[in-house]
């Protein structure tokens, strides 16, 4: 079974639970609608060199805990990655910017299946050494992420949280930045952090 539908599956099959928990859990109605205790920021940062290769990133993100079984919200991603060619000493560049979409499923308050949709804009530059003819591209690509994940310290609503998440992007665009160039999908590997924005009255 393709990746796809199982993690789709998985997924669905953990809103029911996590939704039946929900409502067998008897919430007071003071508890219910807007509430700005329950907004977050956060996001995660990649630094990588290695062989070369430079890669420089951040991924803000501004989201609203919906339920006890549920974050949601809006990121904004943004990618630099410099590699030179050890034998040509040729130079490749790439910018991705992201703007997007997420959506976090706590069937436990430590584990999560995560949805993250972006739309990136990819610019590529090709300089070659010994101050040849450069050359820049521009595609664009749209990726759904699904995966899974692990969270520690979330034990309400509105509580600062550490999570780790591993995904695949499985619209596999050609010019998806999820796959490599024979277009074959590889995980995707997340850390950041959620910090509430605002501290006020804490769930009993």
């Amino acid at each position: 079974m393709k990746p796809f539908f199982l993690i789709s599956i998985v997924i669905c099959c953990s809103l029911s639970v996590a939704a039946q928990r929900e409502t067998d859990t008897d919430e007071e109605p003071s508890n219910r609608g807007f509430k700005k205790e329950y907004l977050f920021s956060g996001g995660n940062i990649n630094l990588s060199f290695f062989n070369g290769v430079t890669v420089l990133g951040a991924s803000p993100q501004l989201g609203y805990s919906v339920a006890n079984w549920l974050d949601a919200g809006v990121l904004f991603g943004y990618t630099y990655s410099s590699e030179r060619d050890v034998f040509s000493n040729d130079k490749y560049r790439q910018t991705i910017i992201g703007p997007g979409a997420f959506a976090r499923v706590f069937p436990v308050n430590f584990l999560f299946l995560s949805v993250q949709y972006e739309h990136n804009f990819i610019t590529q530059k090709y300089l070659p050494a010994g101050g040849g003819n450069s050359f820049t591209s521009k595609v664009d690509a749209n990726s759904l992420l699904l995966g899974a994940g692990y969270t520690s310290g979330r034990n309400s609503r509105n509580s600062p949280y550490f999570y780790f998440s591993v995904s695949v992007d499985v619209i596999n665009n050609k010019n998806s930045p999820y796959t490599d160039r024979f277009n074959n999908l590889f995980p995707v590997v997340a850390a950041g952090f959620n910090i509430p924005l605002f501290q006020g009255r804490q769930d009993q």
